[in-house]
């Protein structure tokens, strides 16, 4: 093998798989699955029947970037609310479309509330607690049908926490009387697939086509979630929707989500995402849609802001400048990109470095589209600045910080600014 055919070959186990290929669906105007871009969505923890929270709420999500918001539909006052929630959203010009959440008694709901019925944009319905028993078909069938008159989606999204108890002892019992048998964790795989399965295959014997339905199979457990999801994708060809049903708090259910979704990804399997962190005290909701737009802009799915790559210091970087100026250049294009995308098609793509010292300084400024060389402890006090490869200027003083933001700004402007929108 030469050297070429080396490189092709590096470069095609690197890349990602394509896209499985699923049966696209359109939610209140977004697009998932097929060639539609991956879609980021995330979750109001508001009481639905407090109307204002929860408009502040989706607001808020919508404008961090999430492109689909589910909210709980869980009783009479909650399915009341969903018409006002949806109207004063519109009047601010929030179009991000809603997701109803039902548990239990989403069939009665969406009956007796019609208004909330047609609000919504999608329902998402739990085939492990839809109805038990002789009720359970009935009851799918239900909310099935009013789906079908106000011509809404389905997410039909199976969860290991609320698993159907009939199904998964037959699979038992099935497994019991079997030559080869598997272990308990395995059969609880499959009836998870199979739940989420047969449950499609009912929606459309009630007439519902395969572009009004998603799947989803949640756990909790990085490698069942990825054991379970590689199952649905070998299985069918619906639009799937991936997440861990409990990350967890902080750093943990970032690295758990991280994890997870980044190998599914990877393999082709996916077409919108949720990262489902437990908020700190008085944290911040809108951090699950950044940390699913990071993992996507990470892996080169999608750009959402320009990426900021910063030393992370050693011995040779005992000054804190460095940290500072990456610090304060990310915030300021978080801060700019809500007025940037409308002046500036493609700025999201826009790489920035800000480096330690001459050791790597230099190299990773080269390869970003502007970047600066901060002194290291005992270096002269210079900071080259690297446009497009090539070294620019020198900045020295106490105002370098200030006036790498005019650089950063005029590069945008004459990058970017021949493409304004």
């Amino acid at each position: 093998m030469n050297i070429h055919e080396t490189i092709d070959s590096q470069m095609i186990s690197a890349a990602p798989k394509p896209r499985h290929n699923t049966v696209p669906v359109s939610i209140g105007g977004v697009r998932v699955g097929a060639t539609a871009p991956i879609i980021v969505q995330s979750m109001t923890n508001t009481d639905t029947a407090d109307i204002q929270a929860t408009i502040a709420q989706v607001a808020s999500l919508a404008r961090a970037g999430s492109e689909l918001v589910r909210i709980t539909v869980d009783r009479d006052e909650a399915a009341l609310a969903v018409p006002h929630i949806k109207e004063a959203l519109l009047k601010r010009g929030c179009t991000v479309p809603l997701i109803g959440d039902f548990h239990y008694i989403g069939h009665k709901l969406l009956n007796d509330h019609p208004a909330c019925a047609e609000a919504l944009d999608k329902y998402r319905i739990n085939p492990g607690n839809v109805g038990f028993r002789d009720k359970r078909d009935t009851q799918f069938s239900a909310i099935i049908d009013i789906a079908l008159k106000h011509d809404k989606p389905v997410r039909i999204g199976a969860n290991w926490g609320s698993l159907d108890d009939e199904l998964l002892t037959h699979l038992m019992d099935l497994n019991a009387s079997s030559a080869q048998l598997l272990d308990a964790r395995s059969i609880t795989r499959e009836a998870l697939v199979q739940s989420a399965l047969l449950s499609a295959a009912r929606a459309e014997q009630l007439g519902m086509g395969r572009d009004k339905i998603i799947l989803s199979a949640k756990v909790s457990n990085v490698q069942d979630l990825i054991s379970v999801y590689r199952m649905l994708a070998k299985r069918s060809n619906y639009a799937l929707h991936l997440g861990l049903t409990e990350a967890g708090l902080g750093s943990k259910g970032i690295v758990c989500s991280s994890a997870a979704l980044g190998v599914l990804l990877q393999e082709g399997i996916g077409d919108t995402i949720r990262v489902s962190l437990t908020p700190e005290p008085d944290g911040d909701r809108a951090l699950e849609v950044k940390v699913a737009q990071e993992i996507l802009q990470t892996m080169g799915f999608r750009s959402f802001i320009p990426q900021v790559a910063a030393c992370p210091g050693c011995g040779r970087t005992t000054s804190t400048v460095f940290q500072q100026l990456a610090s304060d250049i990310q915030g300021w294009l978080a801060n700019s990109m809500p007025d940037w995308k409308q002046r500036y098609k493609g700025v999201e793509t826009l790489n920035v470095a800000v480096m330690g010292c001459i050791v790597n300084g230099p190299g990773e400024s080269k390869h970003a589209d502007i970047g600066i060389s901060l002194p290291g402890t005992g270096e002269t006090p210079a900071a080259p600045v690297f446009i497009d490869g090539k070294k620019a200027l020198t900045l020295r003083g106490d105002s370098i910080a200030d006036e790498f933001k005019v650089l950063v700004a005029d590069y945008i402007e004459k990058r970017f600014g021949q493409a304004t929108i």
